[in-house]
């Protein structure tokens, strides 16, 4: 009965298992990536099974040495020949699959034959390159744990088999006597092993577990470099100038002890050993009080240069980056010439306010959803004009009830989503809701530079698992008044899976009968699974941290793609601050952007294009799956353009460089001049939170081109007054620079916080916002943008009113600050005017002044200026422009 139910479960788990290996092979076979799912299948396989063989060998002689110990002569049970060798096999496979990570080989055994540049980082104590920390180290550390439990192990199943087959024999002897089992002598320590220690089996145990030990020593003078301390990481002069040579004095005192252990002086031995490990314990502290901490900053000056140097280079901010001075003027007005392009692409719209709006007034049915919104730049009519893109992805959760009870609907019917919702940063309609460009199902393209072929997203951030497509129901596809519209899959996305085996092997994968036994599957239908970018990526290349936030960009011949990117992170660099990043939870030392992936919303197709060929972690997993990858220069055109700084290293090397900035040791260590990145107001209740990196159409400072850059201020650790900025380069070849600008720190440039202070303190702001908070809404305060302009900044806050019924927020004033300026007004281009001396606007504005300005000084000529006058021209043609728009639209009307 017993043998019956184990073979059951024993034919269960094959079936299982074989149906989900059918399913794999078919999804990276749609994805033409089979050889490296068999070469990921080897690296996961070889290194456990290779382990087992070694650890199965040792026990197995270590069995063999125990019998011949206890002097088991006689015939050993026929049982016993065959179980034993099934339990030290099963205890080999979990030993191996436990001890070892086939990551940690694999990563090895890719990175053999890497080029190491002439002038790549080296350590300062050992001159080991940063390979040997990465790949080296982690493996030989690996490889020493494996070999030291093993002869622990090997130890166990000696004492086991001897001290077993004693007693058991003793137990036998005395029953043959006629005694009974009270009556046994089986001595006064029954666990000991009478002579074992004098055997050549325990010498070699011992002499291994010995020279382990001493191996274990000399890795750890390598770990030594990543110890932290509370002004720095890595070794300190203690470290290097009295733990190291006490370690190798160690190490020599533990080789030295194995010739005692052979003679087996055992007791001689563990002396030597435990006097020298004391004293490697105990001198390195005793040197650091009494020595080196009354002198510390004098000592360690050159060990935390070290540091601070190493994470510099670990975080990139010496890599393609450049430290600039900034300098503010007080006086400093916008040039609206200049400074045209960035004024023409200012974001209105706070991201979380805009979806929230979005959601409302396009999600046309209560099933479609938004869950991102993203910030990119297109080419209309030549110009670059930054956008907010949202696709409309469809949540099979948001059904009603009656379409959630069917299980044809969510796999069979409503597959995917439709279109995307395009608008401009900075136009609103005049009841403040963003001015969209592209709109509805199936998409309105209301502007010229957009088409959209292919607007059916099928693989997205919301979509579920599995689902059929090319089956013999339609798939519904968007909605049309009071009726739906629907279509069939014409891709390629998905695998086929209308044949009998397909569908029972899908059956049985996803634990669903109905698949095998629905008759709308066809010959032509295909099951798609990992629809989830995300998820996608993951099952691809899991070895890699994926950004969590996935964008989507319309390309030139009208389909949906998303871009994601993904990073190489570390926590083996030496000398180098572990850091938080975002999506780790134990942070890192080390990142690299190295990739950036793109996924193809229709069909699926994944491809892997390299933008960091010098990363070394990049370069073992190329020389591993040699397919997988493809150079940058193979992404198209259309995609480079849209490729970007990505969020989640900016944030990293921020963290990074509002510490690491400071160069000077003592400066470093007494942490005189840290800096926080910058803070702000959001929300209803208006609580500070930090500034989150802001992507922008901008010139920066010394260039003519305006480019699509990621920004974020810095102000002094405890005060809000700006002292920094860091800008990401996103276009073309300069796509990687970074540029940090430092203001003087004897000027006082306000920072956004003062920004939300005065807004505060305003009286005509305030009383704004106390009434529209009591009349039935509440007030939304936008994150501050804090834009470089000619001569200063630009500080940008809108605020936003919101029924308190509806999640609708509507943008109702906009406020601009630079230098001593405040402009309250209800649209930009009014508080523009104001804030650059432009035509009256309509409404009157607020200005506040600070009360210590000084007054302007007179020019002498009040004749206005030839930039003055180009700009009040490029106003009225713009004004002209949108009233003949008007007049068209009222014509078409009537």
């Amino acid at each position: 009965m017993i043998l019956a139910i184990l073979s059951a479960l024993g034919l269960l788990w094959v079936v299982t298992e074989g149906a989900n290996f059918i399913i794999e092979y078919n999804w990276w076979k749609e994805i033409g990536q089979v050889d490296t799912w068999i070469g990921m299948l080897w690296y996961s396989i070889a290194p456990a099974a290779a382990g087992a063989m070694v650890a199965f060998a040792a026990l197995w002689a270590a069995h063999a040495r125990g019998l011949h110990f206890a002097g088991v002569s006689r015939t050993v049970p026929r049982l016993y020949l065959r179980l034993i060798p099934v339990a030290l096999a099963l205890i080999s496979i979990i030993f191996a699959s436990a001890a070892i990570d086939y990551w940690t080989v694999m990563r090895y055994f890719g990175s053999r034959g890497l080029a190491v540049p002439a002038d790549a980082w080296k350590d300062q104590v050992f001159s080991r390159s940063l390979p040997f920390y990465l790949f080296d180290l982690p493996f030989y550390s690996q490889v020493l744990g494996f070999v030291f439990i093993l002869a622990i192990l090997c130890a166990v199943v000696f004492w086991a088999t001897a001290r077993g087959w004693q007693l058991g024999g003793r137990f036998q002897f005395g029953r043959l006597g006629g005694g009974s089992v009270k009556t046994i002598d089986l001595g006064m320590h029954p666990l000991l092993l009478p002579g074992g220690t004098r055997t050549g089996f325990v010498r070699i145990i011992a002499s291994i577990l010995l020279l382990g030990f001493a191996v274990w020593i000399f890795l750890g003078n390598y770990e030594l470099l990543f110890n932290s301390h509370a002004f720095m990481t890595g070794a300190d002069y203690v470290d290097e100038k009295v733990d190291i040579p006490l370690r190798w004095l160690l190490i020599v005192a533990s080789l030295g002890a194995l010739p005692l252990v052979w003679t087996m002086k055992y007791k001689r031995a563990a002396a030597v050993v435990i006097a020298f490990f004391i004293l490697e314990v105990s001198v390195p502290g005793i040197v650091r009080a009494v020595y080196v901490r009354p002198n510390e900053i004098s000592i360690e000056r050159p060990y935390i240069e070290r540091t601070i140097q190493a994470t510099r280079t670990a975080f990139g901010l010496d890599r393609n980056a450049a430290e600039v001075p900034f300098t503010a003027s007080p006086q400093a007005t916008v040039n609206a010439v200049q400074d045209a392009t960035l004024l023409d692409n200012v974001r209105l719209w706070d991201l979380r306010a805009y979806a929230a709006t979005i959601s409302q007034i396009q999600a046309l049915r209560p099933y479609y959803t938004f869950p991102e919104t993203d910030v990119d730049r297109y080419f209309v009519n030549g110009r670059i004009k930054q956008v907010l893109l949202s696709p409309r992805e469809l949540d099979v959760n948001q059904l009603s009830a009656e379409a959630s009870q069917s299980w044809i609907n969510p796999h069979f019917i409503y597959t995917h989503g439709i279109g995307v919702v395009v608008s401009e940063v900075n136009k609103i309609t005049q009841d403040g809701l963003p001015v969209l460009l592209i709109e509805n199902a199936p998409p309105e393209i209301k502007s010229a530079g957009f088409q959209l072929v292919r607007p059916e997203i099928y693989y997205g951030e919301k979509t579920q698992d599995p689902v059929f497509v090319h089956t013999a129901r339609e798939e519904f596809d968007y909605p049309s008044g009071d009726q739906n519209k629907y279509s069939t899959y014409q891709g390629t996305g998905g695998f086929p899976v209308g044949s009998l085996v397909m569908k029972a092997a899908a059956a049985i994968s996803q634990g669903e009968p109905n698949i095998l036994f629905t008759g709308y599957l066809t010959g032509q239908s295909r099951m798609m699974i990992y629809r989830r970018v995300e998820n996608r990526l993951e099952h691809l290349a899991g070895f890699l941290h994926w950004d969590p936030d996935p964008y989507l960009v319309l390309t030139d011949d009208g389909r949906l793609v998303w871009m994601v990117d993904g990073y190489t992170t570390s926590l083996s660099h030496p000398y180098s601050a572990t850091l938080p990043v975002t999506g780790l939870d134990d942070g890192a030392n080390y990142i690299r952007n190295a990739v950036k992936a793109t996924v193809d919303a229709y069909t699926g197709k994944i491809t892997l294009y390299v933008f960091d060929p010098t990363d070394p972690i990049i370069q073992a997993y190329q020389n591993l799956f040699p397919h997988l990858f493809e150079p940058a220069s193979a992404m198209p055109a259309d995609l480079r353009r849209h490729a970007r700084y990505p969020e989640v290293i900016f944030q990293a090397q921020a963290e990074a460089y509002r510490t690491f900035h400071m160069r000077d040791p003592q400066v470093f260590y007494n942490k005189e001049d840290i800096w926080d990145i910058a803070h702000n107001l959001f929300g209803q209740s208006g609580q500070p939170e930090s500034v989150q990196p802001t992507y922008v159409v901008a010139t920066l400072p010394g260039e003519k081109q305006p480019e699509f850059l990621m920004i974020l201020p810095f102000t002094p650790r405890g005060k809000d007054n700006l002292i920094g900025w860091m800008a990401a380069r996103c276009d073309g070849e300069k796509l990687g620079s970074l540029i940090f600008y430092q203001l003087p720190k004897q000027q006082l440039v306000y920072g956004p916080m003062q920004i939300e202070s005065r807004i505060d303190q305003d009286q005509n702001i305030s009383k704004d916002l106390t009434l529209w908070n009591q009349q039935g809404s509440h007030v939304l305060r936008g994150n501050i943008i804090a834009l470089p302009v000619t001569g200063g900044f630009l500080y940008v806050e809108s605020i936003y009113i919101q029924a308190s019924e509806a999640r609708m927020p509507q943008l109702k004033k906009v406020v601009l600050a630079m230098g001593d300026r405040l402009i309250y007004r209800d649209t930009f281009d009014q508080a523009l005017a104001d804030l650059t001396g432009g035509p009256a606007p309509a409404a009157p504005a607020t200005t506040v002044e600070a009360a210590s300005a000084p007054a302007s000084p007179p020019t002498g000529n009040n004749a206005p200026s030839f930039a003055d006058s180009l700009r009040r021209l490029r106003e009225q043609s713009e004004q002209l422009t949108r009233d003949l728009e008007k007049l068209e639209k009222e014509a078409g009307k009537k």
